[in-house]
């Protein structure tokens, strides 16, 4: 159990500012009650500010509560044999479904990004609305505990759990057992170039199946790049 009061002093000395009341209303919106205003004021806030107190911390928090709030969820669906429940989960806690997530709720526009973060679009990079999303639910597991905070993921989550997200198998697994059933060597991939600044970076990623084909693909994370490379390699020639 995290305990708020360790990292109370320098939350206070470090951040600047007062929660905006369009903040506040945002966050009430979800069912949370604040306590701690210097608590939400950091998980929407981005490194670019300044500010030595940011989201990271609490993102790395998040991070586990969102899975472990959506692995009991699937358990309790009775979704499937484990390897089925692996797929989804990390379908579901994806940084691409966090964004999706965030952008649904409206998350971009109460995010605090300095000037420079702003103007290259950090408001709308899938890592950094990925990563408020998560912020948030470090947030709320620090000032309110884990099982209200399990159920503000079921409520904001319900939508891509019942949508059966994850329930097709992921481009790089789906690749691989092509590759395999074609009797061709594994897929290789390569990072071509990385661009941008840091909070609003593009990964180019190429995939080649030995005596096939290879496809680029970009996206905000080399993960994600190698994802939609190994869907459209598949796309063109599975």
């Amino acid at each position: 159990m995290v305990h708020r009061r360790a990292v109370e002093p320098d939350r206070r000395h470090n951040l600047t500012g007062k929660l905006p009341q369009e903040a506040r209303a945002f966050l009430e919106d979800l069912g949370i009650q604040i306590s701690d205003e210097s608590l939400w004021l950091e998980a929407l806030t981005h490194g670019s500010t300044g500010q030595k107190r940011n989201y990271e911390r609490l993102e790395f928090l998040g991070d586990r509560v969102l899975g472990l709030s959506i692995a009991e969820w699937l358990f309790e669906r009775n979704d499937g044999s484990e390897g089925t429940l692996s797929q989804r989960l990390n379908a579901l806690v994806s940084r691409e479904m966090c964004a999706r997530i965030a952008r649904g709720i409206g998350l971009s526009r109460h995010i605090r990004l300095g000037k420079q973060a702003r103007d290259d679009g950090g408001a709308d990079s899938d890592n950094i609305l990925g990563d408020v999303v998560e912020a948030l639910l470090g947030a709320s597991f620090i000032e309110r505990g884990f099982a209200p905070t399990r159920d503000m993921v079921r409520d904001i989550w319900k939508n891509a759990i019942e949508g059966g997200a994850g329930r097709t198998k992921h481009p790089k697994s789906a690749l691989q057992e092509w590759a395999a059933g074609n009797q061709r060597k594994p897929p290789e991939y390569a990072l071509v170039d990385r661009s941008g600044p840091d909070h609003a970076a593009k990964f180019t990623v190429r995939v080649t199946v030995h005596k096939v084909a290879s496809v680029e693909a970009v996206a905000g994370s080399k993960q994600d790049a190698e994802t939609a490379a190994a869907k459209l390699f598949m796309e063109k020639y599975a």
